[in-house]
């Protein structure tokens, strides 16, 4: 027989065989390990995404600043500088006060 259809419940695949046949649950608990786990972003990741929100801060405000940007963005001003704001303090930047000062750590 041919299988049917792979499905997902917590812990388990669980495998449906052609003609709706009732479906077998294998563990997954012994297959995955801790080290298949994405853990995330490390501490030294999110203050580099910090840093780097600040950085595209200054960029944006002396572009402002030369007056070759203004404040709004995108072809059809579909953009204000105030969602931008919005975005960079989301990842941990300042655009008020940018700190970019390079830490030893």
């Amino acid at each position: 027989m041919a299988i049917d259809k792979i499905t997902f419940e917590s812990g388990y695949i669980v495998i449906t065989q052609d003609g709706g046949a009732t479906p077998t649950r294998y563990p997954i608990a012994n297959v995955l390990r801790a080290l298949d786990i994405p853990t995330g972003l490390t501490y030294k990741q999110v203050e580099a995404v910090s840093k780097l929100a600040n950085l595209v801060v200054v960029l944006i405000r002396t572009l402002i600043d030369r007056q070759i940007l203004n404040e709004s963005f995108l072809e059809n001003d579909d953009l204000s500088l105030d969602a931008i704001i919005e975005q960079i303090e989301a990842m941990g930047g300042s655009y008020h006060e940018p700190d970019i000062a390079v830490s030893n750590s």
